[in-house]
């Protein structure tokens, strides 16, 4: 019987980024399907009005396109997720810099789109590893229910319907996205 191997932070980061999207949860590469359009698209348009309102305020910076986050958790120190999109405050960044490779900790916001194949049990376990991790909300978008469930340390959550607004709290002061914008007809 053979001894499986645990990998490392460093380890998925040296295998590059591919045509495969990777996340490490307990030493073991989980690959992720592609995104279709539908989810490409509310990425696109979250991820650009977020951009907009923390440029302007100059609150930190926002990423997409699956940037990795080692979130060392106690029962998994090497834990690396990639959220849709993320947020990461200003006075977490040395000198206002990202750095080149993964990011260390918890994004202070973290947004995950969902998609038909998602499964909703690793979906609440993403949730849980950014909250544990110390992420101050996670963003929960879905497409075809036309919703939005905000989820806080504090373990409360807000379910939001297409006729309310996304709003950034204390962590983007300011923002409001309408759903029904977001949403379009």
């Amino acid at each position: 019987m053979g001894v499986k191997v645990r990998l490392t932070a460093a380890d998925l980061w040296r295998m590059g980024e591919g045509d495969v999207r990777r996340e490490l949860v307990d030493g073991e590469v989980i690959e992720l399907s592609p995104v279709g359009g539908v989810h490409g698209e509310l990425t696109l348009e979250i991820g650009r009005r977020l951009a907009e309102h923390v440029r302007w305020h100059s609150l930190g910076r926002v990423m997409v396109g699956d940037v990795g986050f080692i979130l060392r958790l106690p029962w998994d120190p090497e834990r690396v997720r990639a959220p849709d999109m993320a947020f990461v405050a200003a006075e977490r960044l040395p000198e206002g810099k990202l750095p080149a490779g993964f990011i260390e900790g918890a994004p202070d916001l973290a947004v995950e789109v969902l998609s038909p194949n998602d499964n909703p049990v690793d979906l609440q376990q993403k949730v849980r590893d950014y909250l544990e991790a110390g992420a101050r909300r996670v963003w929960v978008v879905a497409p075809e229910a036309r919703t939005v469930t905000v989820y806080r340390p504090d373990g409360t959550a807000r379910f939001l319907r297409e006729h309310e607004a996304l709003e950034g709290e204390e962590v983007l002061p300011g923002l409001a996205i309408p759903l029904a914008e977001l949403f379009g007809p």
